[in-house]
């Protein structure tokens, strides 16, 4: 590996560190309203409201709240899958059906109890929302760093609606990149809503890595 790589790596992670470290000092109410207000900005989206498969993740810890737009979205008729995390660290699909489904998994995860659907049901999804901890404002997506959504989206149609949830303040200038980091086509932020970056086609090139 080039010392760029391994400088790029280092950027990625010093930058997910003080983004974790700043989520967690925001207060409750202040969370539990950006999520409110997230929610509803999804739900605007004609993107969304149109769509009939949607890919969305059961948010965990200090990420931005994601429960009641999972169940704003499935009341509202459309059929909602979420990941279920496979033990190489890819993703699974399963459906949401109510907050009854919903059971513990593996790292402190909630996964649907339903069948489980396969790795490629996202590519079927016509509008996917994805967890984030800062996006470029050219589009460029920075994970956790576990490579399971990098693997998730490389299965997604280049113009299908790939939207990250961010708090405000996480929608930066630059974040770093790497080959296969695949941007995303629209962030929601609490304050501005939504924001939608050019399509720029995606060449992954060499094993995800985070």
């Amino acid at each position: 590996m080039g010392v760029v790589m391994i400088d790029v790596q280092a950027e990625k992670t010093a930058l997910r560190e003080r983004v974790v470290a700043r989520r967690r000092q925001i207060p409750p109410d202040i969370r539990n309203g950006s999520s409110l207000r997230l929610r509803d900005h999804v739900l605007e989206l004609p993107q969304v409201s149109g769509a009939g498969t949607i890919a969305v993740y059961f948010s965990v810890g200090s990420e931005p709240s994601t429960r009641s737009l999972v169940y704003a979205l499935w009341k509202h008729g459309h059929y909602v899958i979420l990941p279920v995390l496979l033990p190489d660290g890819d993703l699974d699909w399963a459906s949401y059906e109510g907050p009854d489904s919903m059971a513990e998994g593996p790292r402190g995860l909630l996964e649907p109890s339903e069948a489980r659907r396969g790795p490629e049901t996202v590519s079927r999804a016509e509008a996917v929302i994805v967890p984030a901890l800062a996006v470029s404002e050219s589009g460029t997506r920075l994970g956790r760093g576990g490579g399971s959504y990098d693997r998730a989206l490389a299965r997604v149609g280049e113009q299908v609606p790939l939207i990250a949830l961010l708090y405000d303040g996480e929608l930066l200038p630059e974040v770093p990149a790497e080959p296969h980091d695949r941007p995303v086509r629209a962030v929601a932020t609490p304050s501005r809503g939504i924001t939608w970056f050019p399509v720029r086609l995606h060449l992954a090139v060499g094993r995800p890595e985070c």
